[in-house]
């Protein structure tokens, strides 16, 4: 599975601005993944690839989606690409993907929460996760292991 990451945009055949009702259809149709939960009258709907365990949370404001968020799936073997200007999200060290970003052009903003942002793309990354991804040798995690794409940030 390959999800391309379109910013200000959306993820795969999921838009920034659709309504509630035009989202679940497209992910229906897509049919990649499970819906795990859903607000009554969505705020949030979480989905789930069930082979990856990769995670999506879709974010609505005012009854349009306003941002989705991807969090890295569990199994280091799955066949999952998260793509960002070609470059994979999920699977390229954290340090190289920065930089990369950097190369292409990108302004890249660091906090001290461990969010890095690229305010031009409305792109947040973060590698701050509790789950049990990969570590580099000091024990930090070795990629990212969310992303978020929305109208704003």
């Amino acid at each position: 599975m390959e999800l391309e990451l379109l910013p200000q945009v959306g993820v795969g055949p999921l838009r920034l601005g659709m309504s509630v009702e035009e989202a679940r259809g497209a992910v229906q149709e897509w049919g990649l993944f499970q819906v795990v939960h859903s607000d009554p009258e969505p705020g949030q709907i979480l989905l789930k690839h069930g082979d990856s365990e990769l995670n999506v949370m879709l974010g609505f404001t005012k009854g349009a989606l306003s941002g989705v968020e991807l969090f890295r799936f569990l199994d280091e073997d799955a066949d999952v690409r998260v793509l960002l200007d070609g470059l994979d999200v999920f699977r390229t060290p954290s340090v190289d993907l920065f930089e990369q970003l950097g190369e292409r052009g990108h302004t890249i903003t660091e906090d001290d929460l461990g969010f890095d942002a690229l305010p031009d793309l409305k792109v947040i990354l973060a590698n701050q996760s509790s789950h049990e991804h990969p570590v580099d040798e000091d024990g930090d995690p070795l990629y990212y292991d969310y992303v978020r794409i929305a109208d704003q940030i």
